[in-house]
């Protein structure tokens, strides 16, 4: 196993709109994050902006 962390450092900073803690204390990503990061990560995240199913896997345009 490689102990190579330097895709780590590459991440940009998370910025405060890109997030909010839920009252259960977990992150949610916003839309905005979600756009900027670029695609779609297929995991029904809550705002999810490419219209992607969980329940049907697919992305509805």
């Amino acid at each position: 196993m490689s102990d190579d962390m330097s895709g780590f450092s590459k991440r940009s900073k998370l910025e405060e709109e890109d997030y909010y803690m839920s009252p259960e204390g977990f992150i949610v990503f916003t839309e905005k994050y979600h756009l900027k990061r670029g695609y779609c990560c297929k995991s029904g995240c809550k705002h999810c902006p490419y219209g992607y199913d969980k329940k049907t896997g697919s992305i509805k345009k």
